[in-house]
């Protein structure tokens, strides 16, 4: 073999190799290249679930400003009824303190009205006395009106008998005037009783 085939021969074999290499580096870059476009695609896929994450993010966020106004109004709400049941309470203590002093009050003017109505009672009692009194006196009168009658059928005849019943008739008629104003002033005391 001459040295011009030689070389051609080596030429042919580092060529081939070349070609070898070639064809191993085009077959690296083809898995390179898909290896790339897989990546590609799951970056792709990445950003996408990162926009899914975002927009849910933003979502839950504005849930979460909404739970709060929602939870502000409601602090805002608690705030406003416990006001109105602090002043509720106050209304139900002034109430009952007016309760309290109605209850004095009533109790005082019920120990009053017992009060009158034992000297009503006792009034009651002094006006039937003086009333049983009042039919003695007036029997008594009337018993004395008749002797003073017999007194006059009896001492017509005489002047001394005049005279006596005068005098009995003048004793009667003190007695009577005594007896009316005793009776004057029981009925003085009877109204002043009442």
């Amino acid at each position: 073999m001459s040295q011009k085939q030689n070389h051609i021969t080596e030429c042919m074999q580092e060529l081939a190799i070349i070609t070898k290499k070639l064809a191993i580096e085009q077959t690296e870059q083809d898995v390179r290249a898909a290896e790339l476009v897989v990546a590609n695609k799951n970056l792709i896929f990445q950003n996408v679930e990162k926009e899914k994450r975002a927009a849910e993010l933003l979502i839950a966020n504005e849930e979460l400003v909404f739970q709060n106004a929602e939870k502000e109004k409601r602090a805002a709400e608690l705030v406003i009824a416990n006001t109105e049941l602090a002043f509720q309470n106050s209304e139900k203590e002034a109430r009952a303190a007016e309760l309290v002093i109605a209850n004095d009050e009533l109790a005082f003017q019920n120990t009053k009205k017992e009060a009158r109505a034992a000297e009503l009672l006792i009034a009651n009692e002094e006006l039937a006395f003086q009333n049983a009194e009042k039919e003695k006196r007036a029997i008594e009168l009337e018993i004395a009106n008749e002797q003073i009658a017999l007194i006059n059928e009896e001492f017509a005849t005489t002047n001394e008998e005049l005279i006596f019943q005068n005098t009995e008739k003048e004793k009667r008629a003190a007695e009577l005037l005594i007896a009316n104003t005793e009776l004057a002033f029981q009925n003085t005391e009877k109204e002043k009783r009442a």
